[in-house]
């Protein structure tokens, strides 16, 4: 069984303390703050991808992760920034384009999760 190193976790704990910060500063529109907040908690989920890629499981996960921010900070600083309702792109609104990203790492998912599925029906998965 794989556990999870302590320094890992800590960085993980410390990641969700940024996505708190960034995304409270969104509720309250405090919008410098969230702006500089999209940093730190995009790094650190880009280190925790990288950290862990050699584990299939993980990869996924957390690649969608990175899309799931990379989306939500979109459309937060579509919502600063009032572009969040005008239409950027061949019809598609500022706050639109963010299903992008979130369609990239569900995209991620399903195909984690299917070829699980194929592997399992083939009695090829492996339990780890």
């Amino acid at each position: 069984m794989y556990s999870v190193p302590l320094a890992h976790r800590r960085t993980e704990n410390l990641h969700i303390v940024f996505w708190l910060i960034k995304d409270i500063s969104w509720c309250l529109m405090w919008r410098t703050l969230g702006m500089i907040m999209i940093v730190p908690t995009l790094g650190a989920a880009i280190f925790i991808t990288w950290r862990a890629r050699h584990i299939k499981e993980d990869l996924a996960h957390n690649l969608a992760v990175v899309f799931w921010i990379s989306a939500n900070a979109w459309w937060m600083a579509a919502e600063f920034y009032e572009f969040d309702e005008t239409v950027v792109w061949h019809g598609i609104t500022g706050r639109q384009l963010a299903l992008i990203p979130f369609c990239i790492g569900a995209a991620i998912l399903l195909r984690h999760y299917l070829g699980r599925l194929a592997a399992a029906r083939m009695g090829r998965l492996d339990r780890a």
